[in-house]
């Protein structure tokens, strides 16, 4: 096989970043930065853009059956959703609390060896942040490309819910099923005379203008005629919102709507700015014709998710598209912490997220022009390429490290 391998090399990351953040909010890329600054994990995170320039052209990870991918895939991007209960002809899937990859916003059609070598290279320096042994961290990454082998072999498609789950997945899903929608609501609202408005705190949620107001609002109503029951999305109330990291500096806001009920039964939108895969430029295969990014988002979402997250649309706002989506109260991720869990936990979390990755590859498979399940389970009986994501997600875990450091020098001062 050919030997995939790369320079690491210093250069001005600082200035590469900059660039691709220009058109984003000024003050809020300051919070980003400073975010991006916590460990080389984060700052990973943050430079998704960085990781598919570096990426080699002449690889063979680019040989790989063309899927349907996230494109950001990190050990942070999974979490739990309550399926849509219009997603499944089974009434045994309506409205369950699932485990997969929650976020697509930089989903394209390309190899899926450029989802399993940014997962492979997260976990590397989650590895380090965690503060494991370096072995530990390899052997993490054989654990995920052997269940995300197995999975393949076996050609089934099926969620992970609360049946199949193993360990703190079980145990996070096992939890979620005692959260109220009234807990969630009363994070971000507060009662005024029995009536919720969001709550400004001024770090995570910040008040809007009365333009923006007006914008969100009229958006939200034109969508909301499209739905069987439009009073259900009559707005409350609207602020902006601040989270994630690498979206971090797009607009975002967090809209609350009457639901089936005030006050305990509203309902809680998020409604996300969406601009171009950031893989974009590096992708040479054959696109849709998307009507915008984030149909793009909402449907890549749809094709690979056996229950999509309920209330996925989009909206436009002042000529920009943003994809909208319940805020659940079963919705949760899971954070890796140093000591929060076992080795042998940590094991079935990432074996899971290697069965998870699979199960979205299949079932996104065939669609689109994308390569079918039999090219997927015959990739899965040749394992060369699974030494090939290995070292490519060492040497790049070295190239992460040194842009970190440039990047940490050069904003010392924010």
């Amino acid at each position: 096989m050919e030997d995939i391998s790369t320079d690491c090399y210093s250069r001005d990351a600082w200035e590469l970043i900059q660039a691709f953040n220009s058109q984003r909010d000024r003050q809020v890329l300051i919070q980003k930065y400073l975010k991006m600054r916590k460990d080389a994990f984060t700052f990973f995170r943050g430079t998704c853009h960085l990781f598919y320039q570096d990426l080699p052209r002449s690889s063979n990870l680019n040989l790989a059956p063309v899927v349907w991918i996230c494109g950001d895939l990190h050990v942070e991007n999974f979490g739990t959703y309550k399926g849509d209960e219009y997603a499944h002809q089974s009434k045994l899937y309506q409205r369950q609390i699932y485990f997969g990859i929650n976020d697509f916003d930089e989903g394209v059609a390309a190899p899926c060896t450029w989802d399993l070598a940014r997962l492979a290279t997260s976990i590397l320096l989650s590895a380090v942040s965690l503060s494991l042994e370096q072995a530990e961290g390899q052997n993490l990454v054989r654990v995920y490309l052997d269940a995300y082998t197995s999975t393949l072999n076996a050609g089934k498609i099926y969620p992970i819910g609360d049946a199949n789950a193993r360990g703190v997945v079980a145990d996070l899903l096992d939890s979620l099923q005692q959260r109220k929608r009234s807990e969630l609501l009363d994070k971000y609202t507060e009662l005024i005379k029995n009536q919720r408005r969001i709550e400004i705190d001024d770090r995570q949620i910040f008040g809007v203008s009365s333009h923006q107001y007006e914008l969100v609002s009229k958006a939200i109503d034109e969508w909301a005629q499209s739905q069987t029951d439009s009073a259900f999305f009559e707005v409350l109330d609207v602020g902006f919102r601040r989270a994630g990291t690498g979206s971090l500096g797009l607009d975002r806001y967090l809209v609350l709507v009457t639901g089936k009920g005030s006050p305990d039964r509203n309902y809680l939108l998020d409604v996300k700015q969406q601009q171009s895969s950031c893989l974009q430029p590096y992708v040479t295969i054959p696109q849709p014709a998307w009507a915008n990014e984030a149909t793009r988002v909402m449907e890549i979402q749809r094709l690979v998710q056996f229950a999509p997250p309920a209330l996925l649309a989009t909206v436009t706002i002042a000529d920009r598209s943003y994809l909208l989506r319940e805020l659940q109260p079963m919705q949760d991720k899971i954070a890796l912490k140093s000591g929060s869990m076992s080795m042998n936990s940590l094991k079935k979390l990432i074996s899971t997220m290697g069965e998870v990755t699979a199960v979205t590859h299949l079932h996104g498979s065939g669609k689109l022009g994308v390569a079918i399940g039999q090219d997927l389970i015959e990739f899965s009986n040749n394992l060369d390429w699974q030494q090939e994501v290995i070292t490519y997600a060492n040497i790049y875990v070295r190239q992460v490290q040194i842009d970190y450091q440039n990047f940490c020098e050069a904003t010392k001062y924010l």
